[in-house]
């Protein structure tokens, strides 16, 4: 009699084949920490840097993130230092930022917009009343390692973007209104801290890092301006 021929299964996927996995959020978060590490000791410039970190967030699975890392040492389980730096102030230091603003940025039934390659001053002061304002700290020059920006939006919204590498704080409240500041700890110690402080009324205040810029030459600067 005829025997009824039955689909051969599939073959179980091999033990070692990991790297078809699928990638996390998580997975790719790990994998540009890597990056970011590297590109601060020096091992890439800035040009490969933005090249593998773009490949990183549009990885679908593991071995597509793989080969990015794959010459790097922190890849392959090199020791970390002992012990992690500590986190940034909560707030400035006594002294390290004047009470009077450097710089106001004032955006009234309009918009005010600051980006680009500029000079940090230790404390920036930005009004939106009917208006919007925009501060972008992601390829600005850093001369000290505490900057104080005060925001307030009334039936407005003000925006701070600032480098991956630097360390970010918040402190203040919205009325009717929205005040978020994503925490940020740069791994570096030495790093500068921007401190968002401000009241949204009606409005909206957002701080946070603008995902793959980094301060270049970040220890150079410091010590150029700071005269270590």
């Amino acid at each position: 009699m005829d025997l009824e021929k039955r689909p051969s299964q599939p073959a179980p996927a091999a033990a070692g084949s990991a790297g078809s996995l699928r990638a996390s959020d998580a997975d790719r978060d790990r994998t540009a920490d890597i990056l970011r590490e590297a590109l601060a000791e020096g091992r890439l410039t800035a040009e490969e840097h933005s090249e593998r970190i773009d490949g990183v967030y549009s990885a679908k699975t593991m071995a597509e993130l793989e080969p990015l890392v794959g010459d790097l040492p922190a890849a392959h389980g090199r020791p970390r230092a002992a012990h992690a730096p500590e986190p940034a102030p909560a707030r400035p230091s006594p002294g390290a930022v004047p009470p009077v603003a450097d710089e106001n940025l004032v955006a009234v039934l309009s918009g005010s917009v600051r980006r680009g390659r500029w000079r940090v001053a230790r404390r920036t002061h930005a009004y939106a009343i009917f208006g919007s304002v925009e501060i972008d700290l992601s390829e600005a020059i850093f001369e000290q390692r505490q900057v104080v920006i005060k925001a307030i939006a009334v039936f407005g919204s003000i925006e701070v973007h600032v480098p991956e590498n630097v360390s970010l704080r918040g402190n203040g409240m919205g009325v009717l209104g929205s005040f978020e500041v994503d925490t940020l700890d740069s791994p570096d110690q030495d790093a500068p801290v921007v401190f968002v402080d401000g009241t949204a009324i009606l409005g909206s205040i957002e701080a946070r890092p603008r995902r793959g810029r980094f301060v270049r030459d970040l220890h150079r600067q410091l010590r150029k301006h700071l005269g270590h």
